[in-house]
C-alpha cells in the first residue's frame, strides 16, 4: 500500500495523505454484486472455463482474495499488479492466452470499459460490454454462452 500511495501521489500531484485516505478506504468498498456473482455461477454451471483479468493494485487483490470467496468460481485469473501489465495493453491479453491456454477465437472477454473491449477485439477475442448482470446475461445468451 505504501508504494501505491507514493506512485499515485507522484502521478496525480495529490498529497500523499489524501491518497492514503483513499487507498485505505477502497477495500471496504470492494463488495461483490450478488447478481453478478450469480451470473458467474451460472456460467460455471454451464461448463465454461472462467478466468478473471483485473486492473487491480496488489493491496486490493490481497483484500479480495482474503475476504471474498467468489474468486473460487474462476479457474484462475490475472491481477495487473502481479503481471506488471494492465488493460488495455495488448501484452496483457497475450499473457492471459499463454498462461491459460486460451484460443482468442473461442474467448469472450467481458468488461465495462470501451477501451479494454477494443483492445480485446484487436487481440482477436470476442468482447461484450458489461453494464449490469441482467444486460450481460442477455448478451451472453445471444452469443450462445448461456
Amino acid at each position: 500500500a505504501d508504494a501505491l500511495v507514493v506512485r499515485t501521489a507522484a502521478r496525480t500531484g495529490l498529497a500523499e495523505a489524501d491518497v492514503r485516505a483513499v487507498v485505505d478506504a477502497i477495500p471496504r468498498a470492494l463488495r461483490p454484486d450478488p447478481a453478478t456473482v450469480a451470473l458467474i455461477g451460472d456460467l460455471r454451471a454451464a461448463g465454461h472455463a472462467l478466468y478473471f483479468l483485473s486492473n487491480m493494485p496488489e493491496p486490493y487483490a490481497q483484500h479480495l482474495e482474503a475476504t471474498h470467496d467468489f474468486l473460487g468460481l474462476f479457474r484462475g485469473g490475472v491481477f495487473s499488479a502481479r503481471a506488471r501489465l494492465c488493460k488495455p495493453e495488448p501484452e496483457i491479453f497475450a499473457h492471459c492466452e499463454r498462461r491459460f491456454g486460451l484460443d482468442p477465437a473461442r474467448t469472450i472477454f467481458v468488461d465495462d470499459m470501451p477501451g479494454n473491449l477494443a483492445a480485446a477485439r484487436a487481440a482477436g477475442w470476442h468482447a461484450l460490454q458489461f453494464i449490469d448482470a441482467a444486460q450481460c446475461a442477455a448478451a451472453l445468451r445471444e452469443a450462445g454462452a448461456l
